[in-house]
């Protein structure tokens, strides 16, 4: 995390559960557009979310914390807000609500990701 990010955004860090670290991997990698690393520490196994200067976060394998109810995070997709919804599709994940307006927040997309999180993709053009 960067000072900037810790100083300035509400979102500094976020764990995402998963069933199948693999998939999971793979999933947000296609999704997001950006690298997803497997790590590990000591003998705990973890993918991290590429973000060099922005809000960072993980997956993190727990299949008893999976779930499609609680907090609802937004990840970046901007720009490419459509290609991120195919993606969902094509990698076993599901839409629960496809691209809309959000007034002048830009757009959303509430998807179910291949571990059966519900997670929000944002960006701010149609694209």
């Amino acid at each position: 995390m960067t000072d900037y990010n810790q100083q300035n955004n509400r979102l500094v860090w976020f764990d995402i559960p998963v069933a199948n670290l693999d998939r999971a991997s793979r999933f947000y990698a296609a999704v997001l557009g950006v690298g997803v690393e497997q790590q590990s520490f000591g003998d705990i196994q973890f993918s991290v979310i590429e973000h060099k200067d922005g809000n960072g976060g993980c997956l993190v394998p727990n299949e008893n914390e999976v779930s499609q109810i609680g907090v609802l995070i937004y990840l970046n997709a901007e720009g490419r807000i459509r290609d991120a919804v195919q993606k969902v599709k094509d990698l076993g994940g599901s839409v629960t609500e496809d691209v809309h307006v959000i007034g002048p927040h830009g757009f959303r997309a509430i998807v179910v990701d291949s571990e059966s999180n519900r997670v929000a993709l944002h960006s701010m053009v149609d694209q």
